[in-house]
């Protein structure tokens, strides 16, 4: 317990430290002064997750070639920082300082040939401070238009050994930008004026689609309620022997345990767990903490918040298994552990494997596997066993307010389009369409090189989501009640995380239609890894759908008096 709790101590560490860590610099220099610079990667620009070490490309090496240590979110996110052979010193400019003179073979012309047929990028660090820049072009030969030329910036290179100078120019220019301020030039680009009128377009367009629609099915079903009330009042006054029908019918039977409940509690927990995370991350994106090429910080908060939240997915799945009235709670703990990792690591295994044959740096060292390993071995698997034993202990109750039949009522036969697929084709597409304007810019920005610094705009998108979400699963669940079929349990949590399906199903059309992302490694890893992401949302807004209707169902029976 001792070793486990000097771990968690580390990942609070951890969080609180999610700034750009520059070494020893305090990032003041005097005339003369060196200022590092560090070479990180290169790849094809439209293939984000395709990304290669600065020296795999047969560049002028350093005299003594330096890694810089990296932070668990910055291996994550594929950096691999290195010295570079150029030499920065403060407010000392320099005109086309050669680097090196070198001979390209045959194969290192091809290996530069193929990157700048591919639109490689390269990306490097000085004093924290990210540029990029393409590698080469390619241009059509003025005198024969099918035959091109590869320019390497600025040597013309063909396929054939060629003698080569590395050279790079230095300009120093004042400016009054405090050093607070400097990362703020980069987030200018999501902040112009008119990507902020499009954003706020979408959120207006969004919310009042959704309130006409919600506050429509809201005035619909709210009479419809109130009908019930009169008519079960009234009934009851009647003859006692008058046959009941609608959701009063089946009052016997709407709290029925589901089927699989261990399965279901675990689902819950997952659900919760991934909720709990979502508003973390949220409140550190509001508080400043992602702001643009803090590099890793947003990986680090989410291993170090998914293994320190690992106990809420524990309690919940517990206490709910055992209100249902479960009794084999290991099964129940080890199911609550592996419902998202389990494919999360099985897709990462499969990645990793195919980014390993790549030598791409998306590849995690061994060294790193190893410290995730331990993070869930010594903090999220007991925080998991003491938020289950603490659930499991826990002397909460089900509060069902009608009592239940030893016997199940049989369910009538119901049309095809109050099935199980069409009602989450219903309940998904009202809730993705109040978010699908803005997936448009979390993807470009995720999947692209484009920044995403408007986290209030996008916490508003996800409380819409929320509630849209909640709503149309409590309205769903009226009908599917009003229907006489009283299995609504499952039915409630397939139904509000069907935005998932949806969500993974925009992946498609943006994959396909938004971007020119190409090759098997690019595309294994957006759709592997969407895939996890999309089953996470399938699971935290199923369990926003299910504790919707939970609370609806038992509101109104409790709101009748039932025999």
């Amino acid at each position: 317990m001792s070793t486990t709790m000097t771990v968690i101590r580390w990942l609070l560490v951890a969080l609180t430290v999610l700034q750009v860590r520059s070494g020893s610099s305090d990032h003041k220099y005097k005339p003369n002064d060196e200022v590092p610079i560090y070479a990180n990667k290169v790849g094809p620009f439209h293939n984000p997750s395709e990304t290669y070490r600065f020296f795999d490309l047969p560049f002028c090496l350093p005299a003594h070639l330096k890694e810089k240590p990296e932070a668990l979110g910055e291996v994550l996110n594929g950096d691999r920082l290195v010295s570079a052979p150029y030499k920065l010193e403060f407010m000392r400019e320099k005109d086309s300082e050669l680097v090196c003179r070198k001979k390209l073979t045959k194969a290192g012309v091809s290996k530069f040939r193929k990157a700048v047929a591919k639109d490689y990028y390269f990306q490097m660090y000085y004093d924290d401070l990210p540029f990029w820049g393409f590698l080469g072009k390619v241009e059509k030969d003025k005198t024969d238009p099918s035959e091109e030329k590869y320019y390497l910036f600025k040597h013309l290179t063909d396929d054939k050994e060629v003698e080569v100078e590395f050279l790079y120019t230095v300009k120093w220019k004042e400016t009054d930008i405090p050093y607070e301020s400097r990362m703020e030039k980069y987030s200018q680009t999501s902040s112009q004026p008119h990507h902020l009128e499009i954003h706020w377009f979408s959120i207006i367009n969004s919310c009042v689609t959704v309130l006409l629609l919600t506050g429509f099915l809201a005035t619909i079903l709210m009479r419809v309620l109130k009908n019930d009330f009169v008519k079960y009042a009234h009934d009851e006054e009647e003859a006692d022997d008058q046959e009941e029908t609608g959701w009063k019918y089946i009052h016997g039977d709407v709290f029925r345990y589901p089927k699989y409940k261990s399965l279901f509690a675990a689902a819950l927990g997952s659900g919760t767990q991934l909720f709990s995370l979502a508003l973390f991350i949220f409140g550190l994106a509001l508080v400043g903490v992602f702001y643009p090429y803090n590099r890793g910080a947003l990986f680090t908060a989410l291993v170090v918040i998914y293994a320190l939240t690992s106990g809420i997915a524990g309690y919940t799945a517990a206490s709910f298994y055992h209100q249902l009235e479960g009794t084999n709670w290991v099964r129940n703990l080890l199911l609550t552990g592996c419902l998202f990792c389990g494919p999360l690591f099985l897709t990462f295994c499969f990645l990793n494997t195919v980014a390993i044959a790549y030598t791409a740096t998306a590849a995690l060292p061994f060294g790193t596997i190893v410290v995730i390993v331990l993070i869930w071995t010594l903090v999220t698997s007991p925080l998991l066993v003491l938020g289950g034993i603490a659930g499991k202990n826990s002397k909460a109750e089900f509060q069902a307010p009608v009592r239940t039949t030893k016997y199940p009522r049989e369910i009538p036969p119901l049309p095809w389009y109050r099935k199980t697929v069409p009602q989450m084709a219903m309940a998904g597409f009202l809730p993705f369409s109040a978010i699908y304007i803005e997936l448009y810019y979390i993807f470009a920005s995720v999947w692209g090189h484009k920044i995403y610094t408007i986290y209030s705009i996008l916490f508003i998108v996800f409380i819409i989501l929320l509630i849209v979400t909640a709503f149309i699963t409590v309205a769903l669940t009226y009908f599917q009640l009003a229907a006489e079929d009283h299995e609504w349990w499952w039915r409630s949590f397939l139904c509000g995380g069907s935005t998932g399906v949806f969500i993974y199903g925009y992946c498609l059309y943006y994959y396909y239609e938004r971007s020119d992302m190409s090759g098997f490694m690019q595309t294994s890893f957006f759709f592997g890894y969407m895939a996890c992401i999309c089953y996470g949302f399938f699971l935290m807004l199923g369990m926003v759908g299910f504790r919707a209707a939970l609370f609806f169902v038992r509101h109104i029976y409790r709101s009748i008096k039932c025999e």
